[in-house]
């Protein structure tokens, strides 16, 4: 009689587990069996088959009783009416924990299924942070989905193998489950592109017929070396996986035939030293492909990966991929976080392992608390799922991994928030460089920081990691409120001071009245809202003034009621663009709902097209001793000659100015250059105005509202 699915789970965790916890999988069995009573699954199956198949991928990485029996009835409390606290009174709260993490949302309504299934994620990833057993049961689950997704509708066979691709065979490859991660793809890879994928698999078997006998003759070749020098090794040849080839072809665009190194070669030896040993015997025997040389025991990959990969010229000129690494870097490479469970002689090695990916996941966890909705911590995370890396050091040595594309302001931001917050410049091997240059591989790098330095939005299109994007978002937010706070604050000082009475004198019973009539949780609220436009500084003033009647004698109403820029106001004052205002020039300032103040110029084109409802307008004033550089745009007409754009701009540096940006247009034996400089003021201005009229070849300077593209 043919052995069933549960008595070979059971005859499988038996090999490593004591009785007692044998026992307790027995009854975890059993439950699932009960609960999952009549259920069928759509290939018509009865439903207990599934928990049982994701328990029996978990039992060769040697997991506990308590993730077995999380496996068995992960889907109990999703799909039949037995709760989380039966389970728990039943098995135990960690078994019950573990099957919470991996249970979905399927109770609260969302407005997407993009929402949904980015907040699954969520759910899932701090879960996963606090007991990684929850990922690794939840890869076993996706690959069994993935085995028997001939079942399903070929528009949700592609929906989920899609999400396999972009989410969990990255993080099964992040954690190092390198077997779990290429079954992962391969049977993506099936349902995505069902035509590709048998025409390469077929081409395959007809190649592995094709060139057994080279690769038997490279075979002992690699022996017949590494014995003659001593060397005691396991070679192993290896096919590349199939999604790993169509990758190659991909990228490279070549033909099936072309790829001439779908197999590999593995030597497995005893030590580190015999690993560079091996290795220069290899490059002996057959000769090394130019910058085809990776050291990944000297620096290991993120999720500690550890092997030597050089790429070798065989016989009759075929490319050989040889992976050179111990025993116990063979055993971490196959299965990452789950060698905890499954080997207990290289701990030193797996607590780094553990380390490392607890850091992961507190970035991703950082990362989720800091987005603004799920969407955004769904992209953040297949950014950071990225397999590419580069590896840089900082100035004592340390190595950080970070994303290809990654920038000298990602790596401010991976050594320490603060770094990230107060960084001004980065030195990369010695050198300045702007904060926005890529780094490459072996880069030495070094941040400049400042005390009072503050994120700065741009950073926002060229940063790549999400703990850099979400710690500057979170920053900026809190900069703009703050900001948006102390001008609400003197807005609403304004509005009480036209009415006759002064801000510090309202008593706190007043302000408690306004917080419950308005909903605000605090005074800071009110007074941000009203900086960003969201509340009228007026109303908030009236009903202020109406509850303090009678407190004392009234002073004298301020019939100016104008706000005065100081230059400090950071984010909660914009200077519009359209006509680039600068102090000296007359001013109006225009509060617009979510936008705070925006100061434009009196005569600025913009404010001739009317008063919308919704705007508030203010007089503003620059305050004397304002201290700041602004943007402003001017036109030069200069005669086409050799030399004329180097005068121009050194006599914009004499006068003391910047230059933000410059392009121009010709116009027949002339040029129009068009400048956007960084002056203090309207005198400031003219100063570079009337240096640059003292150059021959300008033949006019005007000042400009607005700048053509």
């Amino acid at each position: 009689m043919p052995q069933t699915d549960a008595e070979t789970l059971v005859q499988e965790v038996s090999a490593y587990l004591k009785p007692r916890d044998v026992a307790q999988i027995e009854a975890a069995l059993a439950f699932s069996s009960s609960a999952h009573q009549g259920q069928l699954r759509q290939s018509g199956a009865p439903y207990v088959t599934h928990p049982i198949a994701v328990a029996r991928i978990l039992t060769p990485l040697h997991l506990d009783a308590q993730a077995i029996c999380a496996a068995l009835l992960h889907d109990v409390a999703e799909d039949t009416s037995i709760s989380i606290e039966q389970i728990a009174e039943q098995f135990g709260k960690p078994v019950a924990e573990l099957v919470d993490g991996l249970s979905k949302l399927d109770k609260l309504q969302f407005e997407t299924k993009e929402d949904a299934q980015a907040e699954n994620f969520r759910k899932m990833l701090m879960a996963m942070a606090r007991d990684v057993r929850v990922i690794l049961i939840k890869l076993a689950d996706r690959l069994h989905n993935m085995r028997t997704l001939d079942s399903v509708s070929r528009e949700k066979s592609e929906r989920i193998a899609r999400e396999t691709m972009d989410i969990y065979a990255p993080i099964a490859n992040r954690l190092g489950l390198n077997t779990l991660y290429q079954e992962l793809e391969d049977l993506s890879f099936k349902y995505l592109h069902p035509n590709r994928y048998a025409v390469l698999s077929k081409a395959l078997k007809v190649a592995r017929g094709n060139r057994r006998e080279v690769v038997s003759k490279i075979l002992e070749a690699i022996r017949q070396r590494l014995d003659d020098n001593l060397i005691k090794a396991e070679v192993r040849g290896r096919e590349k996986h199939l999604y790993g080839i169509y990758q190659k072809m991909q990228t490279k665009s070549l033909a099936f035939s072309q790829v001439l190194d779908i197999y590999g070669f593995r030597v497995l030896v005893e030590d580190v030293p015999s690993c560079y040993l091996a290795l220069g015997l290899l490059h002996g025997l057959y000769k090394p492909f130019p910058g085809k040389f990776k050291d990944y025991v000297a620096i290991p990959k993120a999720n500690g990966y550890q092997s030597l990969h050089t790429t070798l010229f065989g016989p009759f000129g075929t490319p050989i991929e040889v992976q050179i690494r111990t025993h116990e870097m063979n055993k971490l490479a196959e299965s990452g976080v789950a060698s905890h469970w499954l080997y207990k002689s290289s701990e030193s090695q797996i607590n780094e392992l553990h380390q490392k990916t607890h850091q992961w996941l507190q970035s991703l966890l950082e990362s989720l608390a800091q987005s603004g909705d799920s969407v955004e911590f769904l992209e953040h995370l297949k950014v950071d799922l990225f397999p590419d890396e580069v590896y840089v050091f900082s100035p004592k040595g340390k190595i950080f991994a970070l994303p290809r594309g990654a920038t000298a302001v990602d790596f401010a931001y991976s050594v320490h928030t603060d770094i990230g917050n107060r960084c001004v410049a980065a030195k990369v091997n010695a050198e300045l460089v702007p904060l926005r240059t890529e780094l490459r591989n072996g880069d030495r790098v070094e941040v400049v920081t400042a005390p009072l330095a503050h994120p700065n939005p741009a950073w926002l299109s060229y940063v790549v990691t999400s703990k850099a994007r979400g710690e500057i978002r979170h920053a900026l937010k809190t900069m703009h409120l703050e900001e948006s706070a102390k001008l609400g604050e003197r807005l609403l000082g304004q509005a009480l001071s036209s009415l006759g009475r002064r801000l510090q004198d309202i008593e706190d019973m007043c302000w408690e009245r306004v917080l419950r009539e308005t909903g605000a949780r605090s005074r800071q609220e009110i007074f941000a809202d009203i900086g960003l436009g969201r509340r009228l500084n007026m109303v908030i003033a009236r009903q202020l003034a109406k509850l303090s009647e009678g407190e004392g004698s009234r002073p004298e109403s301020s019939p100016s009621g104008i706000i005065t820029l100081l230059g400090t106001e950071g984010m909660a004052v914009q200077y519009a663009k359209c006509c680039r205002p600068i102090p000296g020039d007359p001013i109006i300032g225009v509060i617009k709902s979510g936008q705070g103040l925006i100061v434009h110029t009196h005569d600025c084109p913009s404010l001739r097209k009317g008063r919308s409802g919704s705007e508030e307008w203010l007089d503003v004033v620059w305050d004397k001793s304002i201290n700041k550089l602004f943007e402003v745009s001017i036109k030069l007409i200069v005669a086409n000659q050799r030399g004329v754009l180097a005068k121009v701009a050194s006599s914009i540096a004499d006068a003391e100015s910047n230059i933000e940006n410059v392009h121009f247009t010709s116009e027949g034996d002339y040029t129009a250059l068009y400048f956007t400089l960084q002056v203090s003021n309207r005198l400031h201005l003219a100063t570079v105005m009337r240096d640059l009229r003292k150059i021959p070849e300008v033949i006019r300077i005007t000042r400009v509202k607005s700048i053509p593209t």
